[in-house]
């Protein structure tokens, strides 16, 4: 059963390379994000019916590459990148060896870390960033000036996919348990106002969550420099007259 969603998410991968190419880019972004949807299903169905397999954590991987780092990088290349020449070229390039790099640490680390947080941006939240950005501005971006944020876009969500900052999983996340409803509500008002207001919800969403790793870092290192003996604040006494 959970290859069915896998096989979703490589035919949403493949058929957004085929709308981009045609110059739907819309409908290329739409793509993008339906696919990350079905592969948090695929893996939540796995564990939910106990079918997880070797096979199945490959496959996955690779549908992925496909999904998550080809077409995103191909769609950003012919909406925006292409007037870069070959430095867009070589910027798409960047994003997709950025994207396999991340799968292949997560596929070695995946047992042994915190399943609560992703180290580094996940390929799927990643690719539904820049699909987000072209679903809401599906135009291309016609002064320099909007094409070069889009160049600093990918290169900084290309970063943030190997990088050490920690994204939030949401893996403990269980409907089945009896404080389920604790999460029912925040998902209630997601889906209505992704419903009601597609684009502007989902590229507010994507831009919160891009943020959340480096704003999560900055917190905590801020944390623990005020949780370090010396870093009390020294009053001075007053001075003798």
């Amino acid at each position: 059963m959970p290859t069915v969603f896998t096989v979703g998410n490589l035919f949403c991968g493949f058929g957004s390379l085929l709308q981009a190419y045609s110059g739907k880019f819309g409908w290329a972004a739409l793509l993008i994000i339906i696919a990350g949807l079905l592969d948090g299903l695929d893996g939540r169905i796995a564990r939910l019916t106990n079918t997880t397999s070797e096979f199945g954590i490959q496959f996955d991987s690779l549908a992925d590459v496909v999904s998550f780092g080809v077409a995103p990088a191909f769609l950003v290349y012919t909406w925006a990148l292409a007037p870069f020449e070959r430095v867009g070229w070589w910027i798409a390039f960047v994003y997709v060896v950025c994207l396999a790099m991340r799968l292949a640490r997560f596929n070695i680390q995946s047992k042994a870390s915190d399943k609560r947080y992703f180290a580094g941006m996940p390929s799927p939240a990643a690719a539904g960033v820049l699909a987000c950005v072209v679903f809401a501005f599906p135009a291309p971006p016609e002064p320099r000036w909007a094409a070069g944020l889009v160049v600093a876009l990918v290169v900084i969500v290309s970063g943030l996919t190997v990088s050490r900052l920690r994204y939030r999983s949401f893996k403990e996340i269980d409907l089945r348990n009896r404080r389920s409803y604790l999460y029912v509500l925040p998902l209630a008002v997601i889906l209505v106002a992704i419903l009601t207001h597609p684009e502007i919800s989902l590229l507010t969403f994507g831009a919160v969550y891009l943020l959340s790793g480096p704003v999560g870092y900055a917190w905590s290192l801020a944390t623990r420099r005020r949780q370090q003996p010396g870093s009390a604040e020294i009053v001075d006494e007053p001075s003798a007259r």
